[in-house]
């Protein structure tokens, strides 16, 4: 059997022209000019990415260790900091938070619904004494953006260190870091950018810096400590060798997105395109609003299981489709409609297997799902 078609919220497929660029000569990237010069070049794509004219680096690990660097870097022992929280990764932020020693404080929210710009001001017209505030822009599990300009526009003004997590929203959600106000914000390799799983990028900003290098206690760990980056194009140093042939990878992938200008436009309409089909046929969708552009969230359908309805796309249709984890383990399954998985005929090619999935489970549907995807550019629409 051939390999399946990847729909899930990350990994991601990668295109052919990424996986060849991991056949580039590696060489030595801690003593070749060259590799420096590549290694900087990358980054300057990542920042018109991420709109931004701070630093970016791209460390060795999987998303997951730009958020704990984030947090060891810019953290200190009793520093208070705001975690917004309205999904399980804004929900475990805090713990990156108890780790390195800061008093985390939960501003929560409806997990079915986008954070509350106005509820967020009036928590800080009472309470701004915070070193730094956490936050998501994409809930992954839960298939919600959240409007992370408005906040972090809000938290500058109350002189808040924002680090956003923008790992499913890069290159599929508008993201405009300098003008946000965004002080840390962190990518993953492996979701919109479409790039092998293993790294992780984020943009530091000058007053993230000034946190990071007048710290009064030095960082814990060194893996996670960001100051080591500081400068690393001006002295030829890495803190540890680097992953090259993943670096190409990102290089060809992001170039990739780069060249679609209508990127955003496309995620948007065909995550509207979906959601529309789900809704049309009876099945309820998991978020009430704040619907992200990148992966759709919705509750099995009473009458089976998850496990069923993955075992049967996978196994009859050659499709993998995912599921969650934590307290949406089972209960809902989640289409990745982002990057290379972006695409119309993948779409169609998903909904279809649904169709025929849920006939052979006897779920009835008010209509079929590939039948009702109706790919419309209209970017205003909404349920």
């Amino acid at each position: 059997m051939s390999k399946p078609l990847i729909m899930t919220p990350g990994p991601t497929y990668v295109h052919e022209d990424v996986r060849r660029a991991m056949l580039n000569d590696i060489g030595n990237p801690d003593l070749e000019e060259r590799f420096f010069e590549f290694y900087k070049e990358t980054c300057e794509r990542l920042k018109r990415l991420l709109k931004t004219e701070n630093d970016v680096i791209i460390m060795s690990g999987e998303g997951i260790l730009g958020l704990e660097a984030a947090c060891a870097s810019i953290i200190e022992p009793g520093d208070r900091v705001l975690c917004i929280d309205n999904g399980i990764f804004g929900n475990g932020f805090g713990c990156y938070v108890k780790m390195y020693g800061g008093e985390p404080e939960f501003l929560k929210f409806d997990y079915r619904e986008a954070v509350d710009v106005n509820v967020v001001e009036d928590f800080l017209k009472k309470d701004h004494n915070f070193k730094a505030a956490t936050l998501v822009h994409c809930e992954t599990p839960s298939g919600i953006s959240n409007p992370v300009g408005d906040i972090c526009k809000m938290l500058k003004r109350y002189g808040i260190l924002s680090i956003v997590d923008s790992v499913s929203a890069v290159g599929g959600e508008t993201l405009e870091t300098d003008e946000w106000n965004i002080d840390i914000v962190l990518g993953g390799s492996q979701k919109c950018i479409s790039a092998p799983p293993g790294l992780t990028f984020l943009s530091i900003s000058h007053d993230a810096w000034n946190a990071i290098l007048k710290r009064k206690s030095p960082v814990i760990g060194y893996y996670c400590n960001l100051s080591l980056w500081k400068s690393w194009y001006e002295d030829r140093w890495f803190p540890y060798t680097q992953p090259v042939s993943d670096i190409y990878a990102l290089r060809a992938a992001a170039d990739r997105l780069l060249g679609d200008q209508l990127r955003i436009e496309r995620h948007r309409n065909i995550a509207n395109a979906v959601r529309a089909a789900l809704v049309n046929s009876g099945l309820e969708l998991y978020p009430k609003n704040g619907f992200s552009n990148t992966v759709t969230t919705f509750f099995v359908p009473h009458g089976t299981t998850f496990g069923d309805i993955y075992n049967m796309m996978l196994n009859e249709h050659n499709i993998l489709i995912g599921g969650s984890f934590g307290f949406l383990k089972d209960k809902v399954i989640r289409i990745g409609h982002m990057g290379e998985n972006c695409y119309q005929d993948k779409i169609s090619k998903t909904l279809d297997a649904l169709d025929r999935t849920f006939e052979k489970l006897n779920i009835d549907l008010q209509s079929k799902l590939y039948s009702s995807c109706q790919y419309v550019p209209s970017p205003n629409s909404h349920f």
